[in-house]
């Protein structure tokens, strides 16, 4: 039997007007702006204008990602169509995809099989145009800033010490690096430059952290494009560009909605990276979702030590919220894979392997349950070839932790196969959870990122370079010493080399440079080589995806 691929799965399903969705989700006409018949935006000043309680907050993450999968997006999908089956007011919050992973490698980030939102081919390309409002707005910076050089430099800018780059939403390893400015006097100031690709940008982490516009305008005019020859910061402020800026951003600032296969309304909006930025949708969307909703359940990115860290440190903190439950998605092939067996070999059975892979998972669960104090079930993407003696041993070691295990067979049925991992969420979020943050902001720099890597990543200490200890001196100086932590690290370990799988021991982490990302209002810590323009595959996903002449598209993912 053939199975179906996501996109006919998709294709293949009647969706209902946005406007009964919008309806469904409670949210009154007045608020929507539609984008065709199956999306919208919607106004943001309902936050302010409905009067009602905040439903509880379920945070879906995962184990370090291997090749093998493990289906969180797909999961946090099935998981709330399954809360619906169940009688349960809820909405999704998720991120947007890139545009550079759906013709890479990755292909797109709509969930899979019979738990996806829709319409998926339209959410995977351009979707309501919010990431190319965002690079317009980081390249008109870009284009402000080598102006200001060129006609005369007032504020005195180093060339040499600009850090602000350019983007593009695609995988392009040729625009890494590049020298611009070339071709003679009237054509600019020749300098070093690069491009990072779209979500990397800070303007995406100040979009998914703004409140309104007001908020919004304040933190691009804080954004650091470079220095000055006499070692000052440069903003976009000082450039005048946060009102333009601004005003390209204006309609990227609405939350999205559409819906899941199973009609569940879904917010789809922003997109950091999980590893240079947050890793998590809009605050504005997670908000909006509660209050309209009795449960929202969103996702963080990569794994529990990148993107719930995060998602728990620096969102949950920055917008005041609390979660009431945390899903921990792995699958038994994947933690085979953490276990030492090679990808293609991961379908058969093997427990000793699986036991030697099991500390990753057992790891992340410690960190919920003991560092952030909140409940946890952990969910198993369950695939054909998992056996039953593989399914027991990860039940059992979850349990000897105190954490209960559910089935999740979103993927092949939808909300039906979410039904028992619903009900474990729904018990969970009824217990009372004394929530903590794995450090407090009033405390230096150093030991904040030293929190972070002893407790989460379970490290022995952090070594920092030279230049990284002359940064902490400049940014206490600067006085940004009281903002939280974004660590910039692999996603496929717990330490800053991407070899180490499972739950590694005897390690440091190595912080190599620091950086201020002022205007989302965290300090990016460095570890190792973070990529922020990827490159595509020898075969990338590309070459599958085409259109037929009735505007048909396949081969998305």
């Amino acid at each position: 039997m053939a199975f179906k691929t996501d996109i006919e799965i998709a294709q293949q399903t009647s969706m209902l007007p946005i406007g009964q969705i919008a309806e469904k989700a409670g949210v009154d006409e007045k608020y929507l702006e539609q984008y065709g018949k199956y999306k919208a935006k919607v106004d943001y000043k309902l936050l302010s204008e409905v009067d009602r309680p905040d439903g509880k907050l379920i945070l879906v993450t995962a184990i370090n990602p291997t090749p093998a999968g493990e289906g969180k997006t797909t999961t946090t999908v099935g998981l709330a169509d399954g809360m619906r089956r169940i009688g349960k007011n809820v909405l999704v919050a998720l991120r947007e995809p890139s545009l550079g992973p759906v013709f890479g490698v990755k292909g797109g980030a709509a969930g899979g099989g019979y738990a996806q939102v829709v319409p998926m081919e339209d959410i995977n390309l351009h979707f309501t145009g919010d990431f190319h409002a965002i690079g317009a707005a980081n390249n008109l910076l870009a284009a402000m800033l080598d102006n200001h050089i060129y006609q005369g430099n007032a504020l005195g800018i180093d060339p040499r010490q600009i850090t602000w780059r350019r983007c593009v939403d695609m995988n392009d390893r040729q625009l890494r690096f590049v020298v611009d400015g070339l071709g003679g006097k009237v054509n600019g100031t020749p300098r070093e430059d690069g491009y990072d690709i779209t979500v990397a940008s800070e303007i995406m982490a100040v979009l998914c952290l703004a409140s309104d516009i007001a908020d919004l305008k304040a933190r691009l005019a804080r954004l650091v494009v470079g220095y000055t020859y006499s070692g000052k910061s440069v903003t976009a402020g000082d450039l005048k560009a946060q009102g333009a800026m601004a005003a390209l951003l204006k309609d990227a600032l609405k939350p999205n909605l559409v819906q899941t296969l199973e009609h569940t309304p879904a917010f789809v909006h922003g997109g950091p990276f999980a590893n240079i930025a947050h890793g998590c949708n809009s605050v504005t969307a997670t908000k909006i979702a509660m209050r309209l909703s009795d449960y929202t359940v969103t996702e963080a990115g990569f794994g529990a030590d990148l993107g719930a860290e995060k998602f728990l440190d620096i969102k949950c903190r920055i917008a005041g919220l609390k979660p009431d439950c945390v899903v921990l998605v792995a699958t038994a092939r994947a933690l085979k894979y953490n276990g030492g067996v090679p990808k293609a070999e991961t379908g058969n059975e093997n427990l000793e392997a699986l036991e030697k892979g099991l500390p990753n998972l057992l790891q992340h669960v410690q960190n919920i349950t003991q560092v952030y104090k909140l409940p946890c079930v952990v969910a198993i993407n369950r695939f054909p070839t998992d056996t039953e003696a593989e399914l027991a041993l990860i039940e059992r070691k979850c349990k000897e932790l105190g954490v209960n295990v559910a089935l999740s067979e979103v993927w092949a049925k939808g909300g039906e196969g979410g039904i028992a991992l619903a009900q474990e969420v729904v018990r969970l979020c009824e217990q009372p959870n004394d929530f903590t943050f794995a450090y407090e902001l009033d405390i230096p720099i150093k030991e904040k990122i030293e929190a972070i890597a002893k407790k989460i990543y379970h490290a022995d200490g952090v070594n920092f370079t030279a230049a990284a200890e002359k940064q902490i001196k400049t940014l206490t100086d600067l006085g940004f010493d009281k903002l939280p932590i974004c660590m910039a690290k692999t996603q496929y370990s717990f330490s800053d080399d991407q070899t180490k799988l499972g739950a590694p021991r005897g390690f440091q982490i190595t912080v190599r440079n620091i950086k201020v990302s002022a205007g989302a209002g965290f300090l990016v810590a460095l570890t190792g080589e973070i990529m922020t323009m990827p490159g595509l595959p020898k075969v990338p996903a590309a070459e599958r995806i085409d259109v037929d002449e009735t505007g048909k598209i396949s081969g998305l993912f």
